[in-house]
């Protein structure tokens, strides 16, 4: 068999891999898109308060800060593939609880562990990028797969959330909250009969040490995050002391990690110079991709002749801008690996950083009409569909080879962390103006709004700065060659 033939199969193989790979994604958005629309039936249920529902995506948001690094390590270590099944199976549990509970906090507890998915994209990442050693255009080919992955993601999350509206006006809420739970149990088959593992594993001991002390740090961070939310959290001593406790307690994680022969975590690759800034760009792109889409949605439901901004747009015309926000974000996610061959991958995660910063600051100047913000935000999805893509598959293609999976699932932690602070921020900048109220108020100011574009255009441009002393052979197969083992 001659080489182009040896890759060919190969190629045809791996093809196969990301065809099953793409599902578990297409689940993974229909998870993120489906529950939108019934949010408020789900307080209704549970008899609580529709701001309650906030502490759903808070813990859960918690929850998957916690899991990556420990999921991640042991993917390395015993299989990217038996890490996915252990992922799918605890997130098919918890989601079976929603179902058969009025309960807030079994609800709460159920929710939270679904955030076991989140691991599922990093996972994955490291597997093709260990299934593709033995091809030529190692790098490209990753992208290009993790382009397909968050396409299907998308996908699904569009595809979510027009099912989730329909269904819950036409069923009953258990029948409706029971047809997610039975999607991941298809999506752990499709694993089990559809996925090779990794061929390439490093074995070891795992650091139990260092996990409890990281989770006690983030525990810590998020949770003190939250207080501030909460009224009078942001002038409470406890709020800002259990934030301070959570960044005291990495110093104790990063000397233990320092000395540890096989940490859960290897904070060297933070010093990385290609690494390094690819952690930094995720934490800073988090800030937009998770802390802004809320929002975007109260400031197009806000009526302009009330408040003196807004849209005043209907439920379902505020869905097409998200639906149209990802379907840019599928095509930056497709087209990146194209543009990173033509020009180099570098220059594109600076490219797609730009994008994003653009397209928020835009909305400083124009944001009256829906066409302005439906043109704001596809600037913004090009961007962040690439960057989506981009950042595990370049921390895979610059990481040692034994810290594939922690690379990669760094990138979703650190963007975590980042939602997270974003969150907080964003919840008090808009709560520091007036209510008003009716269905069709929200709390908030114009100048929140604005603060919220303005830090996402900011951070966003700083991420593009940070990638411009990145190495230029950074993330090619070039740059895999030489990489250390840190």
């Amino acid at each position: 068999m001659t080489r182009t033939e040896t890759t060919r199969a190969t190629l045809g193989a791996l093809a196969a891999v990301v065809g099953f790979l793409a599902f578990v994604e297409f689940t993974s958005g229909v998870l993120q898109g489906y529950y939108t629309p019934m949010l408020t039936d789900i307080a209704r249920h549970l008899g609580i308060h529709d701001a309650d529902v906030n502490w759903l995506e808070g813990a859960q948001l918690m929850l998957s800060a916690l899991v990556v690094p420990a999921f991640a390590k042991l993917g390395d270590m015993i299989g990217h593939k038996r890490m996915l099944l252990v992922s799918t199976a605890l997130t098919a549990a918890a989601a079976l609880v929603l179902p058969f509970t009025d309960s807030f906090a079994v609800f709460l507890i159920g929710w939270s562990l679904m955030g076991f998915y989140v691991v599922w994209l990093p996972l994955e990442i490291a597997l093709i990028w260990s299934r593709s050693r033995s091809m030529e255009g190692r790098s490209v080919i990753t992208a290009r797969a993790a382009g397909m992955l968050v396409a299907a993601l998308e996908t699904g999350a569009i595809l979510g959330a027009l099912a989730g509206g329909a269904l819950i006006d036409i069923l009953p809420l258990w029948v409706v909250l029971l047809i997610p739970a039975l999607l991941i149990i298809v999506c752990f088959f499709v694993i089990l009969f559809g996925v090779k593992e990794s061929p390439e594993l490093t074995g070891g001991r795992l650091d139990t040490v260092g996990i409890v002390l990281i989770s006690l740090a983030l525990i810590a961070f998020t949770g003190g995050l939250s207080l501030l939310r909460l009224p009078g959290g942001i002038t409470s001593f406890w709020s800002w002391g259990v934030v301070v406790i959570g960044i005291l307690l990495v110093i104790p994680f990063v000397r233990w990690e320092l000395r540890h022969d096989d940490p859960v975590i290897d904070v060297r690759m933070f010093r990385s110079p290609a690494l390094g800034p690819v952690f930094l760009t995720a934490g800073l792109f988090g800030v937009s991709v998770l802390g802004a889409q809320a929002p975007l949605s109260t400031f197009a439901r806000t009526d302009p002749e009330v408040n003196g901004y807004g849209l005043g747009t209907t439920g379902f015309a505020t869905s097409l801008i998200i639906g149209i926000y990802l379907i840019a974000m599928i095509t930056g996610a497709l087209l990146f690996p194209l543009i990173a061959r033509l020009t180099a991958p570098r220059l594109t995660l600076m490219g797609a950083s730009v994008l994003v910063g653009v397209g928020f600051l835009l909305f400083l100047p124009f944001h009256g009409t829906y066409l302005q913000v439906i043109t704001n935000m596809v600037i913004v999805g090009l961007g962040s569909g690439a960057l989506v893509a981009a950042l595990p598959a370049a921390a895979a293609s610059a990481a040692p080879s034994t810290q594939t999976g922690v690379a990669t699932g760094l990138t979703n932690s650190v963007k975590t962390v980042g939602g997270a602070i974003a969150s907080c921020v964003f919840g008090i900048a808009l709560l520091n103006g007036v209510v008003v109220g009716g269905a069709e108020g929200t709390a908030g100011s114009f100048s929140g709004y604005m603060t919220v574009w303005i830090v996402c255009g900011a951070t966003a441009l700083a991420a593009a700065v940070l990638l411009a002393f990145v190495p230029k052979q950074a993330f090619t197969d070039r740059a895999v060659d030489d990489v250390p083992a840190i």
